[in-house]
């Protein structure tokens, strides 16, 4: 092997000591936070506004202890602390991006401290409960290792559960319980989950299919030590979660639907308004937005409802799509079926609107009881997006509105965005970071593109486009009606019923939703203008220049933002597209 001289051991010794006196460049300081920050909540296994749709398990579940919140609370701090030494100026390109994100993210998860929200663990669409039973259709089991982190997962559930009890009872006993007669029924989901045999849950379907390389005994071994822990451990656990959820914690329902009437309430609100449409936004501004977009849209139902020759009026229309037989699908499998026929025709479509394309797949499936959604995959290539359909009530998903829907679930709305934040070569938190405005905005903005894709090539799958635009303009209307100014919930029902489409039982089901977790649903409506305004700000300034490919990359090519940070970055696009011309 060839010697060091002296020399060259001295000029490296050398170089050695300056690296290490030299003060780090601030993209360098940067960076460093960032992946401390990112390991801190992996080990936390509790992220700042991820997708709560997204839950895996992964060994020692997440604390929700008293503890846990003051030692989360104390980290951020501290991280903003570091973050306000370094300079944003001296940050270019990502880095800046990334910076403004960052910060964004540290001040508001500052602001959730100081307000109830560790008080609503459950509400009427979901609850802690339900997504750690489904967790597991969302998680890959490929080796012996997934299954032995399963196991601690289901050991550890009596300490999460009896953290989550507690934060209920504190909840019942400090006026935060949750609205009497939107929560009636919810037992059921709990109830629902106690099985006479652990091989009955859910929890115990990692079990029932093992991959090849998973030897006999260990499948043995997995299986056995499974139930045991899923009869011994957490059924146990669901009927402590019942009782205290029927003896404790409905006896203090809230009698009002608004959560302006809790302590704070109002201040409450305002923050989540700001926390999922990262707008500053009044309830004033996002009623008026509602009662605005909702007109507008009616005039364009009623210019289809005169196409179709429907000869009575927009209500009359509305009961014809809830009671004919011919808009809804004859079984499960004809459900499916047709948003897979949907979604695929829409992906030929997509090389005309973007440049680039995610690499990552998703499946369609059943998933009864919760309604339509998608749930990213995790990133790493062992697991693949789910777009999820109900299909326990095939009246609550008729056809008409189908192409809408999967646009909005699979491509090019939902999948599209998050499979692609996932490919980035950014931080990871840019990654997985779940802003509600752009992400929901997007799914609505995907919705109407379907026009341009040529996708609603029938006037009732138009119409059933409409008819979900409207809906999500009456969640901006109904929502602050309910939290701000004073609806109960039978007014809420009825403005719905008047100016959509949706059942009576869909549209109480949706009431219930938004008493029980205001602001998330204005999210839709307020991210799609932002991105429609956005798109008309470039086709004005770039004219004939404009190209739409770009345009969609720009939108979704830097992963979840702030509207705010959204339209920076558009505006610096603008500027760049005009100066190459």
């Amino acid at each position: 092997m060839q010697q060091i001289s002296r020399f060259t051991l001295l000029v490296l010794f050398t170089a050695a000591i300056h690296a290490n006196t030299t003060a780090a460049a601030p993209a360098d300081d940067f960076h460093v936070l960032l992946d401390e920050h990112w390991a801190t909540t992996q080990r936390e296994q509790v992220y700042f506004r991820s997708d709560p749709d997204a839950f895996r398990m992964n060994g020692a579940l997440p604390s929700f202890s008293a503890d846990a919140y003051s030692r989360r609370q104390a980290y951020n701090e501290s991280v903003l602390d570091r973050l306000n030494r370094i300079d944003l100026d001296s940050l270019t390109g990502q880095d800046r991006i990334s910076y403004r994100v960052f910060r964004y993210e540290r001040m508001t998860e500052r602001d959730s401290y100081e307000q109830p929200d560790r008080y609503f663990p459950v509400n009427a669409l979901f609850g802690y409960h339900t997504y750690f039973v489904n967790a597991p259709a969302n998680m890959a089991f490929i080796t012996s290792q997934d299954y032995e982190r399963y196991l601690v997962s289901l050991a550890d559930f009596p300490r999460y559960n009896a953290e989550h009890l507690k934060l209920l009872r504190d909840a019942a006993q400090r006026g935060y319980a949750q609205h009497c007669e939107a929560m009636s029924g919810y037992d059921m989901t709990i109830s629902q989950l106690i099985v006479a045999t652990p091989e009955d849950s859910p929890l115990f379907a990692p079990f029932t299919r093992f991959p090849a390389a998973i030897t006999e005994d260990d499948r043995q071994r997995f299986a056995a030590r499974g139930a045991e822990l899923i009869r011994d451990s957490i059924m146990p656990g669901f009927r402590d979660l019942l009782e205290v959820f029927n003896n404790e914690y409905i006896p203090h329902c809230r009698k009002s639907a608004g959560i302006i009437n809790v302590h704070r309430g109002r201040e409450y609100y305002e923050y989540l308004l700001r926390y999922f449409t990262t707008t500053s936004m009044t309830p004033a501004d996002i009623h008026e937005l509602g009662m605005a977009e909702l007109a507008r849209i009616r005039d364009e139902m009623e210019a289809v409802r005169s196409q179709l020759g429907f000869a009575g009026g927009l209500r009359d229309f509305f009961e014809h799509l809830r009671n004919a037989p011919e808009f809804y699908a004859g079984s499960e499998k004809a459900l499916l079926g047709n948003a897979a026929l949907i979604a695929k025709t829409a992906e030929g479509e997509l090389p005309r609107f973007f440049t680039r394309l995610p690499r990552g797949t998703y499946n369609i499936k059943s998933n009864p009881g919760r309604g339509a959604y998608y749930v990213a995959a995790t990133g790493d290539g062992t697991t693949p997006g789910t777009y999820f359909i109900d299909t326990t009530d095939l009246r609550a998903a008729p056809l008409y509105a189908l192409t809408a829907l999967t646009l909005h679930e699979a491509v090019p709305g939902h999948h599209l965005q998050s499979a692609l934040a996932l490919e980035l070569d950014l931080p990871a938190f840019r990654r997985s970071i779940y802003h509600s405005a752009f992400g929901e905005g997007w799914g609505l903005y995907s919705e109407r593109l379907g026009l341009e894709m040529g996708m609603y090539t029938d006037p009732y799958d138009n119409f059933g486009r409409l008819s979900y635009e409207a809906w999500r303009a009456t969640r901006l209307v109904v929502d602050t009606g309910l939290h701000m100014f004073g609806w109960n919930r039978l007014q809420a029902i009825d403005f719905m019923l008047k100016n959509t489409g949706l059942t009576r039982s869909e549209i109480e089901n949706e009431v219930d939703r938004y008493i029980t977790w205001p602001a998330q649903a204005t999210s839709y409506k307020i991210g799609e203008l932002r991105i429609r305004a956005l798109r008309q700000q470039a086709e004005q300034a770039l004219g004939t220049r404009f190209d739409i490919r770009r345009f969609h990359d720009v939108v979704v090519g830097n992963g979840s933002l702030p509207i705010a940070v959204l339209e920076e970055i558009v505006a610096e696009w603008i500027k760049a597209q005009a100066a190459e011309h």
